[in-house]
């Protein structure tokens, strides 16, 4: 059956930060921000540091409430047992006095599961990403990329409609960033879930998304939006992508020589 309404809808979005030295008292961050992602989508968004790429994943997540404007969610299925999205950062954020099964069940905590379905849940997740076989150990005894993957399964534990990652690979090294990027197109194909990928490197958001989000401004807005015209699965020297994430690059350049930044 078709999808009668988006996955998310964003309309007329704007958020301000209080802010004493400031005339009104407040910074406006996000200025008239509009965004419909279909159920399945994976939707990049780039931007300078600092921009407000992360403040939009915390309003979408309902973290932060905006000024004005509306985030609406579609919810698939029953929500019992479930939490409508997952959040994935920079930092893997495990807790360390727990396994890393422990750490994967920790945001099923609250849902009102018994401990055994927890534990098979954390368990499956695990396997989504490959680490079955390091459920019992403990965080300090993984590498970066595999703490990453942990926090991944977390976020997928919960079964989540939507996946919100930002900047996830952005510590990692330039192998295991690439190896990573393949593994979650590999885990979107096989989960089909929603994501939100926050990052500053155009050439991953090229390579991994169905649509390119830039985001600019001083209060930062949308100012360009491209669909990946490239065919699954994608290639990291492909002439087509590489000129469009030229195009955006360049594109971001001159707003920021501009003073649109």
């Amino acid at each position: 059956m078709a999808q009668t309404a988006p996955m998310i809808e964003i309309r007329d979005l704007s958020l301000a930060f209080p802010n004493p030295a400031s005339p009104d008292g407040r910074t406006l961050v996000l200025r008239d921000f509009n965004l419909s992602v279909a159920a399945g989508e994976f939707i990049a968004i780039v931007g300078a540091s600092g921009v407000g790429k992360s403040t939009l994943l915390r309003v979408v997540a309902g973290l932060v409430p905006p000024n004005s404007g509306t985030v609406a969610h579609a919810r698939n299925g029953a929500s019992k047992g479930r939490r409508p999205y997952g959040l994935v950062f920079q930092d893997a954020r495990l807790l360390p006095w727990r396994t890393v099964r422990a750490n994967v069940a920790f945001g099923l905590e609250g849902l009102g599961l018994p401990g055994a379905e927890r534990r098979r849940r954390a368990e499956e997740a695990l396997a989504l990403v490959g680490l079955a076989d390091k459920a019992g150990r403990w965080p300090h005894q993984l590498s970066g990329g595999q703490r990453q993957r942990v926090a991944i399964a977390r976020a997928l534990a919960v079964d989540p409609d939507l996946l919100m990652m930002d900047e996830p690979f952005g510590a990692l090294d330039a192998i295991t960033r690439q190896t990573l990027q393949d593994e979650l197109l590999d885990l979107w194909r096989r989960t089909s879930k929603t994501i939100l990928f926050v990052t500053h490197d155009i050439d991953e958001a090229v390579y991994l998304a169905d649509r390119v989000i830039l985001l600019a401004g001083s209060p930062a807005t949308v100012r360009s939006e491209d669909r990946i015209g490239t065919a699954r699965p994608r290639a990291r020297d492909d002439n087509a992508a590489r000129a469009l994430a030229t195009r955006i690059r360049d594109r971001l350049s001159d707003l920021m020589d501009g003073g649109g930044i």
